[in-house]
């Protein structure tokens, strides 16, 4: 393996402890958190979030990825645009905590005024958290950021079940992104302190503008296309319709976000290497396009299919209004799946300007789906359906874009990887559905039980059939690897007897 292969596959291995490990606080604490709390609480804090999460792209700008793209800033610049991301996020918490009675205005709920403001705190540690960051990131401290995060997601996570027993209700749920902002700030900054300076940096800022002006359109852009849909639901389905939305959205998202967000923080900075040969690029890419198809497109099946017994498990019997909306969403998570790697090779490849481009068809495509699904069906399942057809579009067009405009060479090698594939999420869906019909279970975690196996059994055979992964040699030789691996005190005893 090559030294770029070995940095990526130490990186996903990291990111993958710390994804999992999250992946099961998460569900544990959300399935508390659920239970305790009501749909319109959760509908009131997306809302918020959805809104703080805009005001966040002004105070990032695009910084944190150009950092990890450029090689030739010294200290002096890094102090600079550190400085720019203090004094930018104060501007912009200030901002925000004044439009609190704006907001909480525009949405007729009183109680969005106090949430708002107290969020603000944590739109000021997520500026000033980026630098750092950024810098953990390009120094390829993988261990360390899975460790990091893994340690301030069980802390807040216990903080919050506990306020929401002691009845702090809906401001429970705001412990964990106002604790995690002031945490991960802490940590990140003790290992690289930047001095503050009394100036905006510009100069600095001019070096990567070129970068991260493209970067930070892209994210304005691409902010519209995700949360249009939870600002309009809010405001004209109900705060409840969104809290039903807005937990059938989250759920898909963990699946795909603890995949995705395994490889993709990794590979901006390990395929920033090859910026300059982007054949070789490419031929790396497409290997993890090949592995990423063969998780998402079954996993989209096992979802639309398990879906009623994974949110009735996971948060109860309360969110059953949730289940037709995760159905649907979930078909739409194998092809996020891949897409949402997309962003790093664009980085990587220096084509930031093409992923604004992209990000402008998409949102345009997002928007029109998204304003069909709320003003002419009036339904959050006709939002989920829009979503779903319009995710299927973009998917196609970034990577025409990709390999046509970045690339300039075919991408018939990126559509060879997703054949097989959609052959065995073809079959598993057909296995699926004839267990439902013929096999009906109705107890939900014996039916869960038995969906989880047929699908594992089928994806492990049709993989190990079809020679794409010999798993079964990989596992004896993964067998072997361990018995030779005696140690010292058994060795001696052995050579006694």
């Amino acid at each position: 393996m090559n030294s770029t292969g070995k940095q990526l596959a130490s990186g996903v291995m990291y990111n993958a402890i710390a994804k999992y490990a999250g992946l099961l606080i998460n569900l544990i604490i959300s399935g508390v958190l659920a239970r305790l709390l009501t749909p319109d609480d959760f509908g009131i804090v997306a809302v918020a979030t959805v809104i703080i999460t805009f005001f966040s792209i002004f105070s990032d700008l695009g910084i944190a990825p150009a950092i990890i793209q450029y090689k030739n800033l010294d200290q002096k610049d890094l102090s600079n645009i550190f400085s720019f991301s203090l004094w930018t996020g104060l501007l912009l918490a200030g901002i925000f905590f004044g439009a609190s009675w704006l907001i909480a205005d525009y949405y007729s709920s009183p109680i969005l005024l106090g949430i708002c403001q107290m969020l603000s705190i944590n739109l000021f540690f997520a500026a000033i958290n980026i630098v750092p960051n950024a810098l953990l990131y390009k120094e390829k401290r993988f261990q360390f950021i899975a460790i990091r995060t893994v340690v301030v997601q069980l802390v807040c996570g216990v903080i919050a079940v506990a306020a929401a027993l002691c009845g702090l209700g809906v401001y429970a749920l705001l412990i964990n992104p106002i604790g995690s902002s002031i945490l991960l700030f802490i940590i990140s900054y003790r290992q690289y302190p930047q001095k503050i300076r009394r100036t905006w940096g510009i100069e600095s800022i001019r070096k990567i503008f070129s970068f991260s002006m493209y970067q930070f359109f892209f994210n304005v852009i691409n902010y519209f296309s995700r949360n249009l849909d939870k600002l309009l639901t809010g405001k004209y389905l109900g705060m409840e319709q969104l809290g039903y939305y807005d937990k059938s959205y989250r759920l898909m998202m963990l699946p795909l976000g603890n995949i995705t967000n395994v490889i993709t923080p990794v590979m901006h900075p390990v395929f920033s290497d090859l910026q300059n040969d982007l054949r070789k690029l490419s031929d790396n890419y497409v290997k993890i396009v090949r592995i990423l198809a063969y998780i998402g497109f079954p996993l989209s099946a096992f979802l639309y299919f398990g879906a009623r017994e994974i949110m009735l498990i996971v948060f109860g019997p309360q969110w059953e209004a949730s289940v037709p909306v995760f159905q649907i969403l979930a078909l739409s998570v194998g092809v996020q799946i891949i897409l949402s790697t997309s962003g790093s090779i664009f980085q990587a490849a220096n084509a930031t300007r093409v992923m604004f481009l992209s990000g402008i068809y998409s949102t345009i495509l997002n928007v029109t789906g998204i304003l069909i699904g709320i003003f002419v069906f009036r339904s959050i399942e006709a939002i989920a359906w829009c979503i779903c057809t319009t995710f299927t579009i973009n998917f196609i067009m970034s990577y025409y874009l990709m390999y046509y405009i970045t690339f300039r060479f075919s991408w018939r090698p990126f559509w060879r990887q997703l054949v097989k594939p959609l052959l065995l999420t073809a079959i598993l869906a057909a296995i699926l559905y004839l267990q439902q019909v013929v096999y009906p279970i109705s107890q939900l975690i014996g039916s869960l039980i038995l969906k989880s196996g047929l699908s594992f059994g089928t994806w492990f055979a049709f993989i190990q059939l079809s020679g794409e992964f010999n798993l079964i040699h990989k596992l004896r030789e993964w067998n072997h690897r361990k018995k030779q691996i005696v140690p010292p005190s058994l060795h001696d005893t052995k050579q006694m007897n």
